[in-house]
């Protein structure tokens, strides 16, 4: 294999890895819901993307022709993870889950729980 395609599909690899660990810690540490959402859907989905990047280079190159299994699993993660992650806030907003006074924007959510009950 050639030094380049290694290269590539080693930086990719790396940082998804590192994408993903931040997420998770993110997951993990955040204090409460609403912070939470962000670990998942921010750096996590851009994790996976590298990662399903880096096989697709890898994949297309061993083949000798252009693998599309992993970009469609891609652009797949990347529609649906901010979907999710909306409907997940808006159930959250309507359960009147707790939101803690270091979380900033919490005068917007007052607004959005207004609008939500008329």
């Amino acid at each position: 294999m050639e030094f380049w395609i290694e290269l590539v599909v080693s930086v990719f690899l790396v940082a998804g890895g590192i994408f993903v660990l931040i997420g998770s810690i993110g997951l993990a540490k955040l204090p409460d819901f609403y912070t939470r959402l962000h670990g998942p859907t921010k750096a996590t989905t851009l994790g996976m993307g590298c990662l399903l990047i880096a096989s697709m280079i890898l994949a297309t190159y061993q083949q000798g022709y252009l693998s599309v299994h992993e970009l469609l699993i891609t652009l797949f993660l990347l529609i649906t993870a901010p979907v999710t992650a909306h409907m997940l806030a808006k159930t959250a907003m309507h359960h009147e889950l707790e939101i803690l006074d270091r979380t900033s924007g919490k005068e917007l959510s007052k607004r959005a729980r207004e609008r939500m009950n008329p």
